[in-house]
């Protein structure tokens, strides 16, 4: 059995042929698709978080009302770019979210990916401290921010507030207990995973990966996911680890998706560099008939090594369009495959 959830990044454009034309289009439908999922019966709606671009950023009033409108679906982010983040308003702001859903915030944080603009993070306050990349302070914004969700006091209290204050030290507020047991780490190496596992953290594994070894994706995921496994039990922790990998995955059921994705279909993942001397290799998509598509992934076995399934969606074919790409993966493809 797999979790099976939908990864919208949330793209936005007036171009011809687009049906999430600005802002409001890209957040209303996300609502609205996460809606759908749920009455499909799909077990996740997540989302993407990119800075300075034409897609979904502030990750926390979107969460807030999807939680609002739903009951069951799990909510949540692939991912934070804590390079952004400070952790103490971040705090504040998942709190409320995962109050308001009734604890089904499934926060995905991590490094980052490219940004659209030279440090980007520069202009909403921070910068790297003496001897820190910028990848150091994402990690230290994710430890304090890990830190506060235990919700214990530390700031002290003003001795004339003006309301009455509880004893002892204060936290932030509100609390969402459970929460600091619902993070995700998007790893794109090993050793970013198994520093995710130490800190208790669940795993992300996205459509790309730095190449470490020059073998598929799928492959060098597995791996990765297994290195993982093996650092949370080391580390101690009680409670079991998750791990999710995105995937493009198509069943072509009819003339529509034929149009769409009749020539989509990959053999073969691609190598790419998503920084300066930084080689990544990136996923190939799925597109084919249900029964040719079930054959080809029983053959992933970062997959096979995963509990959680996010299907990355063309959010801008619409919501029903997508609504019918989830609803077709859940039946015509999860119940050979034994996901369902």
């Amino acid at each position: 059995m797999k979790r099976i959830g939908f990864l919208s990044f949330g793209h936005w454009s007036p171009a011809a042929g687009s049906a999430t034309r600005s802002a409001q289009d890209a957040l209303v439908q996300s609502i609205e698709l996460a809606v759908a999922a749920e009455e499909l019966g799909a077990d996740g709606a997540y989302f993407r978080v990119h800075h300075f671009a034409r897609q979904l950023a502030s990750p926390f009033p979107l969460l807030a009302a999807i939680g609002a409108r739903t009951r069951r679906i799990e909510i949540g982010t692939a991912v934070i770019d804590m390079r952004y983040e400070n952790p103490f308003y971040m705090v504040e702001d998942a709190g409320a979210a995962d109050l308001i859903s009734g604890g089904r915030l499934q926060l995905g944080i991590s490094r980052g990916s490219p940004e659209q603009v030279i440090d980007g993070w520069r202009h909403f306050g921070h910068a790297p401290a003496e001897g820190e990349i910028d990848a150091d302070m994402a990690r230290r914004h994710a430890e304090t921010f890990l830190a506060l969700l235990e919700g214990e006091g530390f700031a002290r209290p003003n001795p004339r507030p003006m309301f009455p204050n509880p004893p002892g030290l204060l936290r932030l507020e509100p609390h969402a207990a459970g929460l600091r047991e619902r993070i995700w780490w998007g790893a794109a190496t090993d050793a970013t995973a198994v520093w995710a596992a130490k800190l208790g953290m669940h795993l992300q594994s996205s459509t790309l990966k730095f190449d470490e070894s020059g073998e598929p994706l799928h492959v060098q995921q597995a791996r990765q996911i297994r290195a993982y496994r093996a650092a949370w039990q080391a580390a101690g922790h009680a409670r079991a680890p998750r791990v999710s990998v995105s995937r493009s995955i198509f069943a072509i059921v009819n003339g529509q998706d034929r149009a769409y994705f009749g020539g989509a279909g990959e053999r073969s993942d691609s190598i790419g560099y998503i920084e300066e001397n930084v080689r990544a290799v990136f996923g190939r998509t799925y597109a084919a008939e249900p029964d040719r598509l079930v054959e080809e992934l029983r053959q992933d076995e970062a997959i096979a090594e995963a509990d959680t399934l996010l299907l990355t969606v063309p959010n801008q074919l619409g919501v029903d369009y997508n609504a019918h790409v989830i609803e077709a993966i859940l039946t015509h493809v999860a119940p050979p495959l034994g996901w369902r």
